[in-house]
């Protein structure tokens, strides 16, 4: 289905969460908003602690039982803060895809990447039976950029590397064709070369099928190379927001030029 050229995927507005605390609340996120189109990347960046991943896991559903969450986070049309987890489990995989930080965690070392594929498309119905599912393993591997995509597919996870393990898990986060991707640090235990073919798979994704990208980071050269809007984050605010280019380049915020200033330079 090609989606309309200037379509809304996701609306953040007045996003809180908050857990118990010895002392009373601890408020994690406090009123982040931000909005992203199809084909568009938005970068939340910040310290660890900053309340990024939390604003991530709330858009997945998944704040923890102990949250308490006000304002909204709408998927099209649809608020998901106000849906019940039967409904939750079938947008997740089939409308959001989400790529973890350790694709070693994310897999299951059980099972082979082609049946984890497999099951992913039967379970949202993408494939009518197990063998027209199997039939569609190979290419959905190939199209992560994964070399022998049928090898890949009969591999365990510890049987790949890094790189490859981070590629399967995209193809699993990508099968369904999400209206939007969420990305927890996926570069983070990956070396640099890899890290820059896994974020440029990512604009791949954003040019080819119009995905949205949602993606957290505190490396500030990540964020450059998404490029697209940066949320910067800091003790569950956003303190600003822009183009990559403009946030990290001229800053307006004190505490995202402390990020920018304390970027190790390369010099002769």
């Amino acid at each position: 289905m090609t989606r309309p050229l200037t379509d809304r995927v996701l609306s953040v507005e007045d996003l809180t969460v908050q857990y118990p605390g010895p002392h009373g609340p601890v408020r994690a996120v406090d009123a982040v908003s931000f909005a992203i189109d199809a084909s568009q990347a938005l970068v939340l960046l910040g310290e660890s602690g900053s309340g990024k991943t939390t604003v991530a896991r709330t858009v997945l559903g998944l704040p923890g039982s102990s949250a308490t969450t006000r304002g909204s986070v709408r998927l099209g049309g649809t608020d998901l803060l106000t849906l019940g987890e039967r409904s939750l489990s079938r947008i997740r995989g089939r409308r959001i895809g989400y790529v973890a930080q350790d694709p070693t965690g994310a897999l299951d070392p059980l099972r082979r990447i082609g049946t984890q594929l497999t099951e992913v498309l039967l379970r949202h119905r993408i494939a009518a039976n197990r063998r027209e599912a199997r039939t569609a393993v190979p290419a959905l591997l190939a199209s992560v950029g994964l070399a022998e995509p049928e090898r890949i597919a009969r591999s365990h996870p510890h049987e790949l590397s890094g790189g490859q393990r981070q590629r399967a898990a995209i193809a699993i986060a990508i099968a369904c064709g999400p209206d939007l991707l969420v990305a927890d640090e996926p570069t983070t235990a990956l070396d640099v070369l890899v890290q820059a073919q896994v974020l440029d798979l990512f604009a791949k994704l954003r040019t080819e099928h119009r995905t949205a990208l949602l993606l957290v980071t505190h490396d500030l050269a990540v964020a450059r190379r998404v490029g697209g809007q940066v949320v910067v984050m800091r003790a569950g605010r956003a303190v600003e927001s822009g183009t990559a280019d403009r946030v990290l380049s001229h800053p307006a915020h004190a505490f995202t030029a402390e990020l920018v200033a304390a970027q190790p330079e390369v010099r002769p």
